[in-house]
């Protein structure tokens, strides 16, 4: 298997949608543009969206909704909310299925946060062409008698040794994110997971982490990149829970030709320099961690 990037880092199923619970007509791009706006449901995380009114994925959109012919505006929204924002439904887990429940208020038409591809998600919300690469890491404080992995050049056996360093020690995780135990067969298995619930804010992670919340916790690379220089001498990667991953951006099923048109817009940015620049911008030095991910685009 190819050998993933991950090792940089060490020097540093079956899915049911509910028939009976319709989802809430969505906009569409002609909708969007008659109406004059795009609503870009953001959730402040690492450099994303960083709530300071900047971030990666708010140039992303910002610089869409100028390509269609719209305005602007980013609606604040959590892990928690952010399907239930997008479709007017909430959406839920039970084992393997996914079941859309309730009526709420449509507040957004598109998400862009650093969202990861995942294949219950895939269910009920279309993603565009991959936005960004990914991967979770297991970390642990910089004082954990645990060692990093040596790693090979199989991803799968990496993943298998990184997750037997677990053991019995605490496991931080944070349910219905990209950093859930469910995604990765970690839930169920006998582990001491300790759910985060204080907020649903993922940059709370390693704090809580140094805190004494548990002996391990888990980060995708995004957030990684940030929070070793953050917390510099004090947490250390132990190697990769799981296989590396797409973030791209979603919309409801019902909005086809906006979903189209922001792949064409993504081509575009990526063929004339721009989307490059904001790589740099806001994640300089990922490349290295993804060379086939950026060599391709």
């Amino acid at each position: 298997m190819k050998r993933s990037g991950w090792k940089q880092w060490l020097g540093l199923g079956l899915v049911v949608v509910s028939a009976w619970a319709a989802p809430a007509a969505a906009a569409d791009l002609k909708e969007i543009q008659a109406r004059g706006e795009l609503r870009h449901l953001g959730i402040r995380y690492a450099n994303f969206v960083t709530g300071d009114g900047d971030g990666f994925d708010v140039e992303l959109v910002k610089g869409f909704a100028k390509h269609i012919g719209v305005d602007y505006k980013l609606v604040y929204t959590d892990f928690y909310s952010v399907l239930r924002d997008l479709l007017g439904q909430e959406v839920g887990r039970d084992g393997g299925k996914v079941v859309l429940s309730g009526s709420f208020p449509v507040k957004g038409d598109m998400i862009a946060t650093g969202f990861t591809v995942l294949p219950w998600r895939e269910q009920v919300v279309l993603y565009s062409a991959p936005t960004f690469p990914s991967q979770v890491l297991l970390v642990a404080r910089a004082d954990s008698p645990l060692k990093p992995i040596a790693g090979s050049e199989d991803l799968a056996k990496d993943v298998a040794q990184t997750k037997a360093l677990i053991g019995r020690r605490s496991l931080l995780v944070m349910e219905r994110t990209c950093l859930d135990p469910a995604n990765y067969g970690l839930k169920g298995i006998g582990l001491d997971l300790r759910a985060y619930t204080r907020s649903t804010n993922l940059n709370e992670m390693v704090p809580a982490l140094l805190n004494g919340h548990a002996e391990l916790t888990l980060l995708d690379v995004p957030d990684a990149i940030l929070d070793l220089q953050k917390w510099a001498g004090k947490i250390k990667v132990l190697g990769p829970i799981s296989e590396e991953q797409a973030l791209a951006a979603a919309f409801p099923k019902g909005s086809p030709e906006l979903r189209d048109a922001f792949n064409a817009y993504l081509a575009k940015i990526k063929a004339d320099g721009s989307y490059g620049k904001l790589v740099d911008k806001y994640y300089r030095g990922i490349r290295r961690y993804f060379p086939a991910f950026f060599a391709q685009r």
